[in-house]
């Protein structure tokens, strides 16, 4: 009587495990054509945006911000040039108003002049003028020619000269729960863009950072949208300093057949040619829109898988949208 248990306890476990081998990868949500595992399907950790990535995050303008109002100096004026949250400003210009509220801003100018990326300051120059958010000041006093007003929040010591534009409120950014990372879906996005360039100049850019996409409501972008970093092997060729190592060997000393990379590459071999431009496209990371004008959109790098460069292609990620808003949804 044991012995016919303990057979029938086995049998069901070999039932059971060939019934969840057999499970396909489409049948629980994966695309055909994948064998899922944790390198190609990554399970996201995604850090989403604060009150301070979404007030201090700068952005991109298609025309430069009028700058008739801006920061005159404050109250220690020449002592102090730079202010932060609760110091006296004054502020030059015409408009104020006891109570009203102002941004403070500041256009940059990129003292390194050094290209990123091939054609980067050609594309920098299409795409408008990047800003700083420095902070926020309200007017207490309109009593003299320069108004006086208070810093409520700085994100940044606030300069004479930065501008002063009327305030608005932002929205917080909506969350959606981690998601498998397809790190190798094919390019099938309705909208594509690339990524100008970093807060603060920065060209190599993680989890938490800021990016700036050429793509804006224009183009149907809005607050709270996500979208994949994107990057090709051939974008790697373009690079001063990637593309070296693909001019070095390749091959193990006693392979009778070496490979080689493309025929333009200064490498070659007895053996099969890499075709760069056939190698799959990785996604690296993933952004979400936590500003926008109608012509770019402002975007903070939530997830990585690794490095997110200025110069990276950018798609909206359909799934994330979605789970986005099934999220919000649920939440009402």
């Amino acid at each position: 009587m044991k012995k016919t248990g303990l057979l029938v306890l086995v049998l069901a476990t070999a039932a059971w495990a060939q019934s969840g081998s057999d499970a396909s990868p489409a049948a629980e949500g994966f695309p055909p054509g994948t064998v899922p595992t944790s390198a190609s399907f990554p399970v996201q950790r995604v850090q989403m945006p604060t009150y301070a990535d979404v007030y201090c995050s700068g952005f991109i303008n298609k025309q430069t911000l009028p700058d008739a109002n801006f920061v005159a100096g404050g109250l220690e004026t020449p002592g102090t040039t730079k202010f932060v949250k609760n110091d006296i400003v004054y502020l030059e210009g015409s408009g104020y108003t006891a109570g009203a509220q102002y941004e403070i801003v500041r256009a940059l100018r990129d003292v390194n002049e050094y290209e990123m990326y091939p054609g980067q300051r050609k594309l920098l120059a299409a795409t408008g003028q990047p800003y700083a958010e420095v902070g926020r000041v309200r007017v207490i006093d309109t009593r003299s020619k320069t108004a006086v007003a208070q810093i409520e929040y700085a994100c940044d010591p606030i300069n004479p000269g930065d501008t002063a534009i009327p305030f608005a409120e932002k929205a917080m950014i909506p969350f959606h729960s981690p998601l498998r990372f397809d790190r190798f879906l094919p390019s099938s996005s309705r909208l594509a863009g690339r990524i100008v360039m970093g807060r603060d100049f920065d060209s190599v850019l993680g989890t938490g950072q800021k990016v700036y996409i050429n793509l804006g409501s224009n183009q149907g972008v809005k607050l709270g949208d996500y979208f994949r970093a994107v990057r090709s092997y051939e974008a790697d060729l373009k690079d001063p300093v990637d593309s070296l190592s693909f001019k070095a060997a390749i091959s193990e000393d006693t392979q009778k057949k070496q490979p080689s990379f493309d025929p333009a590459m200064f490498t070659k071999g007895n053996g099969p040619v890499i075709h760069v431009a056939d190698l799959p496209r990785r996604a690296v990371g993933e952004i979400v829109v936590i500003g926008v004008t109608p012509t770019t959109a402002t975007g903070m790098v939530v997830f990585a898988m690794e490095d997110v460069h200025a110069g990276d292609g950018v798609e909206v990620d359909e799934q994330a949208q979605a789970q986005a808003a099934q999220t919000q949804a649920q939440a009402q």
